[in-house]
């Protein structure tokens, strides 16, 4: 697939399963992290894979997380199961790094961009991923779970696998509506 086709179809793909990104074309995906945009070249990033047993930590902490955030019974039970909707997840933190000319949004974005950048090396390769946040990305108790310190954020948790289906056609948008010209 070539790199025009492969970003004007981007989609994600909310259904996912086994198998995962495993050798060559797991370290495709993390290499393609780490040429992310990288001003002075901080590497301002931490990335956490998860599959198997680390699907099963990654619930508890979402369960603990409910619990702590006074969720319903069933909000509790659910939480468990989160990670288990793909064989693999990706969590992507931006780990901020002090510096007088590089400031925290950028590197927010810097780590941000290697997300994108995974799940179009996945799709280049016949897998395709979602990016999610939601309440468990800003929750404190995830947070601590992660050793995060108060600058730190979690960009996302990028689920990874094997498509379930072929989604379905994103609407062409007109550029007019979001580009304009100073000339």
């Amino acid at each position: 697939m070539d790199a025009l086709t492969l970003l004007l179809n981007r989609s994600s793909q909310p259904r996912l399963t086994a198998p995962a990104p495993s050798g060559d074309a797991l370290e495709n995906i993390m290499q393609a992290a780490l040429r992310a945009p990288d001003h002075a070249c901080l590497t301002p990033w931490r990335f956490i894979v998860c599959e198997g047993k680390g699907l099963d930590k990654l619930g508890s902490l979402y369960e603990q997380s409910a619990i702590d955030n006074d969720k319903s019974e069933k909000e509790i039970e659910r939480a468990v199961q989160l990670p288990r909707r793909a064989p693999m997840i990706m969590v992507a933190i931006a780990k901020h790094v002090e510096h007088e000319k590089v400031p925290r949004v950028e590197q927010i974005a810097s780590a941000s961009c290697g997300v994108m950048a995974m799940q179009m090396a996945a799709v280049a390769q016949g897998f395709n991923g979602m990016w999610r946040t939601g309440s468990y990305a800003h929750c404190d108790t995830v947070k601590r779970g992660f050793d995060l310190n108060d600058d730190d954020e979690i960009v996302g948790f990028l689920y990874l696998g094997t498509p379930a289906f072929e989604p379905a056609a994103k609407p062409e948008r007109d550029t007019s509506d979001y580009f304009e010209y100073w000339r």
